[in-house]
């Protein structure tokens, strides 16, 4: 069982516990992005298991009341088997999604799975008139690159600012300069992308420089959030008519993802400390 301080990160240990999440947060007009835990799978079973899983879930979406979709990690489903062991497990779930108009988002890992998930991401982007999206890191410097390509291809993409602690030679590690570049990438998305541009961030500044940009170009946009993390702010925001999702993990391996979310933010840390104090 997920103890009440972890509770605030994790929707519960079942598909059950998260789509009921998503139907309860729905009601106050903000999407859910479910997310399976579990990563970096070195052997078959278990990365196929949890894209059977992916599957049931898309099939509970569509029978909720829920505003859901999914967001898997390459890693989770084979990419660490080899890439044909990835595509194949990513577009059994995208092809199950699209027959059942569930949205399929893709996260991006550390910079030496960027090229695979591009690819297997275009390629089901196309062939799926952009069902499937994936998010990009404003720390790394080939960023920019990737957004050129990725502005031909029909889906979304998520903007963050990137969480992997990435080789210097790769990566910016100055916080300063990776607002810098979140900034001028994001500028990029709302002047040459379409449609399906998300905001990534629980940076104000960052959210707020992205309802100019909105203001600006009119390209629609998201905002997306964790689960557990300004959470008002989220609320707050869908009140105002912005799009909001909120990024939801769910499963029986939640104590690493809890961990890194206690200690990767102070106030986060706090958060868990006052829950403790006052049970």
């Amino acid at each position: 069982m997920i103890p009440p301080i972890a509770s605030n990160f994790v929707a519960g240990e079942s598909p059950a516990a998260a789509i009921e999440h998503a139907e309860q947060t729905s009601t106050r007009d903000v999407g859910c992005i479910l997310n399976l835990l579990g990563e970096h799978y070195e052997e078959r079973p278990p990365a196929d298991a949890d894209a059977d899983e992916y599957i049931e879930v898309v099939e509970a979406i569509a029978d909720s009341p829920a505003t859901a979709c999914i967001s898997v990690k390459p890693s989770q489903i084979g990419l660490d088997l080899g890439d044909d062991v990835f595509a194949e497990n990513l577009e059994r779930i995208v092809t199950a999604a699209t027959e059942h108009d569930v949205f399929v988002w893709v996260d991006m890992e550390d910079h030496t799975t960027t090229d695979a998930t591009l690819d297997a991401v275009e390629e089901l982007g196309r062939a799926t008139d952009g069902n499937v999206g994936v998010c990009v890191q404003a720390n790394l410097k080939r960023t920019p690159n990737d957004l050129e390509r990725l502005a031909a291809v029909p889906g979304k993409v998520r903007l963050v600012k990137g969480a992997y602690d990435e080789p210097k030679e790769v990566a910016y590690k100055k916080k300063a300069r990776v607002d810098e570049q979140y900034r001028e990438l994001l500028e990029y998305m709302f002047q040459e992308f379409d449609d399906g541009i998300a905001v990534g961030s629980h940076d104000p500044e960052m959210i707020a420089h992205a309802r100019d940009l909105h203001a600006e170009y009119g390209t629609p946009y998201e905002v997306q959030m964790l689960m557990g993390v300004r959470e008002s702010a989220q609320f707050d925001l869908a009140s105002e008519d912005v799009e909001v999702w909120q990024y939801v993990p769910y499963g029986d391996k939640w104590f690493q993802y809890f961990y890194r979310r206690v200690r990767e933010r102070k106030s986060n840390a706090l958060f868990a400390l006052r829950a403790v104090l006052t049970g």
